[in-house]
């Protein structure tokens, strides 16, 4: 039976159940929705500066003014992004730097001002860096000469990102990039049914030690437990005014089935407060309910859910989260050598691909595509978007291509939520999919998450920070 109705048509419902029923309802999704934005947050990153070099009017040194000015800069961009603190404050000299190197100790991430110096800079500046916290060092032109002796570091392996730029602004650009190593170390992964992926990825010890981050493999009985919980009146609250009313249209699921649906996603989102999780995975998103609609609210408040059980993906949704912070969409891609494009298509998709404080997309509640069952997204995404499609594999390598959106589609080959992306090279990246670097089975190896916006070059930072390389797949 074919159920479509409009927004209207749910108004018009509505009205029919009197205004102090209405009432209630919405009574309870305000203290709901008020229990949500109350979720656990992970605290501020303690980034640790120093100033190295001398200043003054000298020939390659900088102005004294303007350490003033950078702590000044400092204070501003602490106050923007609200999540990042700037500690210290050391001038080396006359600060030795070995007691300098004591106090990282207590910091997230490090982030080191060149001023000015010579070649004798790099062997003072190593005892900073080999104490291996993330670290960022700027150097403006004219600061001196020993610029040349820090690429070594990079060469090295240490991780450090490099910036030798006239440019203020490329500081921000890695300082929000701090946030994922720091994250990572306190986030806590739920993999229902156990997560599914490459070998490194669904290693819990091996996860623990490249990330920091804890994997915890739980039953799906505990998932239904917590559903079971629920309210009835708070799923249907949660249903009518996250899905229901901001709907562009319902077309097969029952009124019935979206609050159900909705009440799995209370039920989750208790079982991750309890469990103090940031990111849950399931090989059983295709049970009754599905977890389309559960992980479309997660990644839409900046949290992770993950369909079948993908670990891979998951890793990567976090570190998008954290650094750029924006949800991705899970895809099984497919290549059209004629469009130069790869097109995306699922059934779980994020309605805020902009970031949690981004506007939501136009969507459909429809049925997930190949079971026509339960309760899904058609989410209209914006066609000429900047896109980066990536995946890490293996916790040491991340497949990345850029592009922008250059259609969307409502094909009944495909799952729901459809879009086209420009690619550099289609039959290149049809040939060399994985790029060598992914083997598995279908999941595996298919899947990929889409992100709203550009990060080619910031991924490559990130990995400088983290420790994975970046390949660009199709080169």
């Amino acid at each position: 039976m074919n159920n479509t109705w409009t927004r209207r048509d749910f108004l018009a419902a509505t009205a029919l159940t009197g205004s102090a029923l209405l009432a209630t309802r919405l009574s309870s999704y305000t203290a709901l929705a008020a229990s949500q934005s109350s979720w656990p947050k992970l605290p501020p990153v303690k980034v640790h500066v120093v100033f190295a070099g001398r200043t003054g009017d000298a020939y390659l040194t900088r102005p004294t003014e303007e350490l003033d000015k950078f702590k000044n800069y400092f204070a501003e961009l602490e106050k923007k992004l609200g999540d990042i603190r700037f500690v210290g404050g050391d001038e080396i000299p006359p600060a030795e730097p070995p007691a300098v190197a004591a106090k990282l100790k207590d910091a997230d991430a490090l982030l080191i001002v060149h001023l000015s110096g010579h070649g004798g800079d790099a062997p003072v500046l190593s005892q900073l860096i080999d104490v291996g916290l993330p670290t960022a060092l700027f150097s403006q032109p004219f600061s001196g000469h020993g610029w040349m002796y820090f690429p070594q570091w990079h060469k090295a392996r240490k991780p450090v990102v490099l910036l030798p730029s006239s440019n203020w602004d490329d500081i921000e650009k890695v300082v929000t990039l701090f946030r994922a190593p720091a994250w990572m170390k306190q986030t806590r992964i739920l993999a229902v049914g156990g997560p599914h992926g490459t070998a490194s990825a669904c290693s819990a010890e091996a996860v623990k030690a490249k990330f920091g981050a804890d994997l915890v493999a739980i039953p799906n009985e505990r998932v239904m437990e917590a559903m079971k919980a629920v309210d009835p009146k708070d799923a249907e609250a949660e249903a009518e005014e996250y899905w229901i009313r901001p709907a562009r249209k319902i077309v097969e699921p029952t009124r019935e089935e979206i609050i159900e649906s909705a009440r799995m996603f209370l039920g989750v989102r208790n079982l991750m407060i309890q469990e103090n999780a940031q990111a849950i995975c399931s090989v059983h998103c295709m049970g009754n309910p599905r977890g389309c609609l559960t992980f479309s609210k997660l990644n839409d408040l900046g949290l992770v859910g993950a369909c079948e059980g993908d670990i891979d993906s998951t890793l990567t949704m976090l570190l998008f989260a954290y650094a750029f912070r924006v949800p991705g969409f899970i895809t099984d891609p497919v290549i059209d050598i004629a469009k130069n494009a790869m097109i995306h298509f699922h059934c779980t998709s994020a309605t805020k691909m902009d970031g949690p404080n981004g506007p939501r997309l136009p969507f459909t509640i429809r049925t997930q595509t190949d079971t026509r069952g339960g309760v899904a997204l058609e989410v209209e995404n914006r066609v000429g978007q900047p896109v980066t499609c990536a995946k890490l594999v293996d916790l040491n390598t991340m497949l990345v291509v850029t592009g922008k959106i250059t259609g969307t589609s409502t094909s009944p080959l495909a799952c729901r939520t459809q879009f086209a992306q420009s690619v550099p090279d289609a039959r290149r990246l049809f040939l060399n999919w994985g790029a060598d670097a992914i083997k598995g089975d279908v999941m595996t190896l298919l899947h990929r998450v889409v992100f709203y916006g550009d990060y080619r070059k910031q991924l490559e930072d990130l990995g400088d920070l983290m420790g994975f390389k970046v390949i660009e797949e199709g080169a």
